[in-house]
C-alpha cells in the first residue's frame, strides 16, 4: 500500500532534512525501506548511532515497528512507513530566518541548544513560550529545535524530555 507523508508545518521540514544528515541514518533508512529489520541487526551493523537513527525515525513516524520472535526471543522490528514524501508549506517570511536558521546549525551549536532546552525541561518548565522567552528565542525556532531533537518532544502543548531505551 502506498503511503504519502504530506508535509505542512515549515518546522517539518526541519527534521525531515536531519532524517539523513548522517551516512549511517541514510543506511539505516536505506536498510529499513527495503524489508523489516530487527533492533539487534540494526545495531550490530551501526551500532548506537544505528539505534539513535531508529528512535528519530520513530519520533517523525517515519517508520512503523512491530514485535517479532527471534531465536533468543522477541526484538523489535523496523520498517519505513512511507514511500512518498509530499511538501507543501507556506509560513511567514518573518518565520523563514527561524527555520532556516534551525535546518543549517552545526551539530555542535543544536546539542548545545538541546542541552539548554532539556535542563530547563528537567527543572520542570515545559510550556514552549516560557522556554522560549528563557532562551530568548522565537517559539518558531523552539518548535524547529524540539522537532530536530531525539531527545525532545511535543506533549499536547508542552515540552517533554525522551527517557533513553
Amino acid at each position: 500500500m502506498k503511503r504519502i507523508k504530506v508535509i505542512n508545518d515549515p518546522t517539518d521540514l526541519v527534521p525531515m532534512l536531519h532524517a539523513m544528515d548522517s551516512d549511517v541514518k541514510r543506511k539505516v533508512f536505506q536498510e529499513v525501506s527495503s524489508k523489516w529489520c530487527l533492533k539487534s541487526t540494526i545495531k550490530e551493523m551501526f551500532g548506537d548511532e544505528g539505534i539513535e537513527a531508529l528512535n528519530f525515525f520513530v519520533k517523525m513516524k517515519l517508520v512503523r515497528t512491530r514485535w517479532e520472535p527471534t531465536p533468543t526471543g522477541v526484538d523489535m522490528a523496523y520498517m519505513s512507513y512511507y514511500t512518498t514524501f509530499h511538501i507543501d508549506a507556506s509560513c511567514p517570511v518573518s518565520e523563514v530566518g527561524d527555520i532556516l536558521f534551525v535546518m543549517q546549525m552545526t551539530n555542535d551549536d543544536f546539542k548545545d541548544m538541546e542541552s539548554k532546552i532539556i535542563e530547563i525541561v528537567d527543572k520542570g518548565e515545559s510550556f514552549p513560550r516560557t522556554i522560549a522567552i528563557k532562551l530568548n528565542i522565537s517559539e518558531v525556532m523552539l518548535k524547529g529545535l524540539i522537532k530536530r531533537s531525539a531527545r525532545l518532544e511535543f506533549k499536547g502543548m508542552k515540552v517533554t524530555h525522551v527517557k533513553e531505551n
